[in-house]
């Protein structure tokens, strides 16, 4: 094996493999590393396939026809399949083995898809949404002749469905013994998102996990740099989707990164950073779409004041906890509260509490929140409101409350030294 500083970690988002001309663009940009740089690449699913996997979940669930779905999505990647092998020019070699390897994934999916039961949703869930990056990397590797390589087995997690916890020292070993040797035959293709019980049983790292996935290999092999491959010139100070004159950040520390993710920050997974961070392997965002330019690198550094950050968490829930005989919110009141979110798995993005109150914002789920008000409802009278927005301001100043706040009706809000947040009805 060559030593281990000259490896990279690419991970690729979906937007960069939605379809033939993307995994060309992608091939590319492969192809530019030197002979002596051995590379591990994370793909996620193509384009919007985890959304089209979790409308056939939910169809498929609930004993519905999700007949039309499947099979759009299933003409969807062999079309992409075909397209490279067609107008490869001779690039992409046809591979039966690899045509048959996709083909098999799709039959195990109809397979999986006739096995639901009623219950068990969360872990059926991880087992069906899985099949997105599966397709996507079975694809991907053809298309430049790498390996691919299933990471279920390597990246070791507990039970916790559709956010799976890591076990580090076993997914450690696993990757130091599997995959060196795979690197020492070229690029490594494999899966981001996905992890696996010590039974076998898939998992899934929480939404947007590939990035979490890139850091993981990054660490457990001690890579040079890890490079997340976006539709954007790098870390920019606010979605440009939402926000117009984004700022981008051509360098930021560890610590900044860190507090960006875990308040919504779309660029970056929130588990991301720590494992890089440990290692001081830096973390590097570029555009697929000009992969020349400068983009962003997150390492251990100091720097100048920032532009206000401006982040927005859209389909928001607030709930509010309020004693039933008024007295006031006890620890003893919190103990409760924060055991039954805990155990139906609704993460606090703010929260704030009143003598006799107390005020969560969670992102919606319905499911979830039923849950909770048949934990709850006997200890406290309990209200929400649904279809909210929060957004967050970090390295605010009083331009940047004013742009954000005004004309909004503010249901709670609430401010550090640092960082304004605010939770308002959608707009």
């Amino acid at each position: 094996m060559q030593e281990a500083h000259r490896l990279k970690v690419y991970k690729f988002g979906g937007a960069s493999v939605r379809d033939a001309e993307a995994i060309r663009n992608l091939a590319r940009i492969v192809g530019k590393n030197t002979p002596q740089e051995q590379l591990l690449i994370v793909v996620s699913a193509m384009g919007k396939t985890t959304n089209a996997l979790e409308e056939i979940f939910h169809l498929a669930h609930a004993g519905q026809d999700y007949a039309a779905p499947l099979t759009a999505l299933r003409e969807y990647h062999a079309g992409v399949a075909a397209a490279l092998l067609s107008e490869a020019g001779g690039q992409i070699p046809p591979s039966t083995a690899n045509q048959s390897h996709l083909a098999n994934l799709l039959a195990q999916l109809c397979e999986q898809l006739t096995t639901l039961t009623p219950g068990d949703y969360d872990r059926q869930y991880d087992q069906i949404v899985s099949y997105g990056e599966l397709l996507a990397t079975s694809i991907v590797a053809q298309a430049l002749g790498a390996h691919w390589l299933d990471c279920r087995p390597l990246i070791r997690t507990d039970h916790t469905w559709r956010e799976g916890r890591l076990d580090w020292p076993t997914t450690e070993y696993n990757i130091r013994d599997e995959v060196p040797p795979l690197l020492l035959t070229g690029p490594v293709v494999t899966q981001g998102f996905l992890g696996g019980t010590a039974s076998g049983a898939t998992t899934t790292l929480g939404r947007e996990g590939s990035d979490y996935t890139a850091a993981i290999f990054a660490y457990c092999l001690h890579a040079e740099s890890v490079t997340i491959w976006k539709d954007v010139a790098g870390l920019l100070n606010a979605d440009p989707k939402i926000f117009a004159d984004t700022v981008r950040y051509p360098e930021i520390s560890y610590q900044e990164t860190i507090e960006m993710a875990y308040y919504g920050a779309s660029v970056i997974h929130p588990k991301t950073i720590k494992p890089l961070a440990v290692q001081r392997i830096p973390l590097y965002v570029k555009s697929f779409l000009d992969p020349t330019a400068e983009g962003t690198r997150i390492g251990d550094c100091r720097h100048a004041a920032l532009a206000p950050a401006f982040i927005r968490k859209a389909d928001q829930c607030l709930i509010s906890f309020e004693s039933k005989d008024l007295t006031f919110i006890s620890e003893e009141n919190l103990e409760v509260i924060f055991g039954a979110l805990a155990q139906v798995r609704l993460k606090i993005n703010l929260m704030q509490n009143s003598a006799i109150s107390f005020s969560v914002c969670t992102d919606f789920s319905a499911y979830r929140l039923e849950k909770l008000l048949n934990h709850l409802r006997d200890h406290f009278t309990i209200h929400y409101n649904t279809g909210l927005e929060l957004y967050t301001i970090k390295n605010y100043d009083a331009a940047s409350i004013q742009r954000l706040t005004m004309g909004r009706e503010l249901l709670l809000e609430q401010r550090t030294r640092l960082t304004f947040q605010f939770v308002c009805r959608d707009a």
